[in-house]
């Protein structure tokens, strides 16, 4: 027995010996599911496992600060006060009229107690009121808003055609036209005048086409003659768009002088630097009518004997010139702000031709007595009566001689 184990020890040496001792046998590991022979008596040595550690992150403390307090915000545009609107300025008309109200709109920015009321009507006129009747529109118009204190009236853009009278039909200019069309203007105008409310009438522009700017002066004319009989006013602005040549200028000087396009391409409607400087004209006269004393609903204008209309006597004809020579002579201007009378815009006008006065008689006297003695005396008629030029001198600013 004892025989039969120390034979068992022996082979089991040399099987080890053969299969090269217990590294192999270890790195080939125990069979699935199972412990080795061999791992009874020794074990692989293992490896400790080190798990890497993160490190602590401090946490900053959180700190309290105060709270600022917020930034003063100083704003250099003034505040303007709330004003309520007293004054409506009615715009009537075409699309001339419509571009009209939007430059009174810029025109009158800095005046909160005024507003502008858009009442234009496109493609409208005094000739087709069976697309739009504008005597009935301005009827209602002054019968609804009774705080109107102006209507401004600019159209005769679409009025180059006939009227229709029954079954009759008269062209264009005739004479029974020019009635019929004078006969809707006075409806227009007596219409405010009955409310005693001032009606600035606006005369067509020049446009390109040079038969349509020709007809435009026969409307203007009839506007011009029909407005003022019934005491209304009537603004030129013909002038203001024509070159020197007065011909139709597309461009020109705006409201600051700046050469600038005043008309559209297609020659007859206003850019907007064109129905600013065509509202210029009319928001003088408006602020005017405001500026002027007010007598309960109404603004007080002096009033015509014959119709009652308003009558200001500085837009009637020649009222103009009259104001200008009142102030040249130093006359007050009754209608004018405080800061306009208080001196006249230019002084005494002195003729450059005539027969001078006692005053001016006696200084030419004791010129010329100056004259009559001395040297310089003499070099003074040489000059200004014989007109011999004195030889210059070196030195002197007429010594032109080129230097030998």
């Amino acid at each position: 027995m004892r025989l039969r184990s120390m034979v068992t020890l022996l082979g089991a040496a040399c099987l080890l010996l053969l299969t090269g001792g217990p590294t192999s046998i270890a790195q080939s590991g125990p069979p699935q599911g199972g412990r080795s022979f061999f791992s009874l008596f020794w074990q692989q040595p293992q490896q400790p496992v080190v798990v890497p550690q993160r490190p602590r992150q401090r946490v900053a403390p959180v700190v309290v600060r105060p709270r600022a307090s917020a930034p003063v915000i100083v704003r250099d545009d003034p505040v303007i006060p709330k004003v309520d609107v007293a004054h409506h300025i009615v715009v009537m008309g075409d699309s001339l009229g419509n571009l009209l109200a939007g430059g009174l709109d810029d025109a009158l920015n800095n005046r909160p107690d005024i507003a502008v009321i858009h009442k234009a009507k496109p493609d409208s006129g005094l000739v087709r009121t069976d697309f739009y009747d504008w005597p009935k529109a301005v009827a209602e118009l002054l019968a609804g808003d009774q705080k109107i204190r102006a209507g401004v009236m600019l159209l005769g853009l679409n009025d180059r055609q006939a009227i229709r009278e029954g079954e009759t039909v008269h062209d264009p200019l005739s004479p029974r036209w020019l009635e019929l069309y004078r006969g809707r203007i006075d409806t227009i105008a007596n219409a405010f005048a009955a409310r005693r409310i001032p009606l600035i009438w606006v005369g067509a522009p020049p446009v390109q086409n040079q038969r349509l700017s020709a007809d435009f002066v026969t409307f203007n004319e009839l506007y011009r003659q029909q407005v003022e009989r019934a005491g209304g006013q009537y603004v030129d602005l013909w002038g203001a768009f024509v070159d020197t040549e007065n011909r139709y200028a597309a461009m020109g000087p705006d409201v600051s002088g700046q050469t600038m396009r005043l008309r559209l391409g297609d020659g007859i409607h206003f850019t907007a630097a064109g129905a600013r400087k065509a509202a210029h004209f009319v928001d003088i006269l408006i602020r005017r009518l405001i500026e002027a004393q007010p007598q309960g609903n109404v603004i007080a204008l002096p009033v015509s004997p014959d119709t009652g209309a308003p009558v200001s006597p500085e837009l009637q004809a020649g009222g103009v010139e009259a104001l200008i020579d009142r102030m040249v002579a130093g006359l007050p201007t009754i209608s004018l702000p405080a800061a306009l009378q208080a001196k006249p815009l230019a002084g005494p006008i002195l003729p450059l031709t005539g027969q001078a006065s006692a005053g001016e008689q006696a200084l030419l006297a004791s010129i010329a007595d100056a004259r009559g003695r001395g040297e310089a005396a003499a070099q003074l008629d040489r000059i200004f009566a014989e007109g011999i030029v004195p030889e210059p001198r070196p030195g002197r600013l007429d010594d032109y001689r080129w230097p030998r």
